[in-house]
């Protein structure tokens, strides 16, 4: 099976909630909030989607906010469960981070149980990071 990628300049509402759905990250996204998100499908400046060539059909998407000169935030990384394991996940952060630019760093908040992944793609745990909870 082919993977096409592609940086879009808009991300459709409703791809970002079937690949959430499809890929367990709705557990943790507000996905019952339609108007919120459709908020952060709007106001991502970078998404890089992967598509089965054949069908067309998004399997992935890494949905990112950044400068293009400095740092980029990869706020959500999301591969259908059905084609995980196959450099998907790898290449969406690859292809996000060459269209971020190279004097940019890329930086992302895990989910405990992708920890791993992260790791073994030689991805740095930084001690230098905090974090202010959302309010809901």
């Amino acid at each position: 099976m082919e993977i096409e990628y592609s940086v879009v300049p808009r991300l459709d509402p409703d791809v970002f909630l079937s690949v959430l759905h499809r890929s367990g990250l709705a557990e943790r996204r507000p996905v019952a909030e339609r108007g919120r998100v459709e908020q952060m499908a709007a106001n991502a400046n970078l998404v890089v989607l992967a598509r089965d060539a054949r069908s067309g059909e998004a399997v992935g998407l890494a949905r990112a906010l950044t400068d293009f000169a400095y740092c980029c935030y990869l706020s959500d990384l999301a591969v259908d469960r059905a084609f995980q394991r196959r450099g998907i996940g790898r290449r969406l952060i690859e292809e996000t981070r060459r269209a971020a630019g190279p004097q940019s760093m890329l930086l992302l908040l895990s989910s405990p149980d992708a920890m791993s992944f992260y790791e073994a793609i030689g991805m740095d745990a930084p001690r230098n990071a905090f974090l202010l909870p959302r309010e809901r």
